[in-house]
């Protein structure tokens, strides 16, 4: 081995070296690859069809109330009360109104 002034590999060498081992390496894994190619063609062809897992019906969609956020409640019910202060609705308006915000029948009586 031809060896520099530093008593090391030359850097053609080690190039060479590596590439050899690249190369190796590279055959090893495609030959792996066919190899496990192979054995999956011929288990599918020796087996007629996978089984297929049923699956039952789809669970029923949850029906679910509209989603509001908490502060958007708190913002309209002071929204009312900032119209009642203002005269702009009544006791009995801004009861129903704030019934109907609620979901509650109490404005009914």
């Amino acid at each position: 081995m031809r060896r520099n002034r530093r008593n090391q590999p030359s850097l053609l060498r080690t190039a060479a070296r590596a590439s050899v081992v690249s190369s190796a390496m590279t055959a090893s894994s495609q030959a792996t690859s066919n190899v496990m190619h192979n054995k999956a063609a011929r288990r599918s062809a020796t087996d007629p069809q996978p089984q297929q897992i049923e699956m039952g019906p789809p669970p029923a969609a949850v029906e679910s109330q509209p989603a509001s956020p908490p502060t958007d409640l708190v913002a309209q019910l002071a929204q009312l009360a900032q119209l009642k202060e203002a005269g702009a609705l009544t006791d009995d308006e801004f009861q129903i109104a704030k019934a109907k915000l609620l979901g509650t029948n109490d404005a009914a009586e």
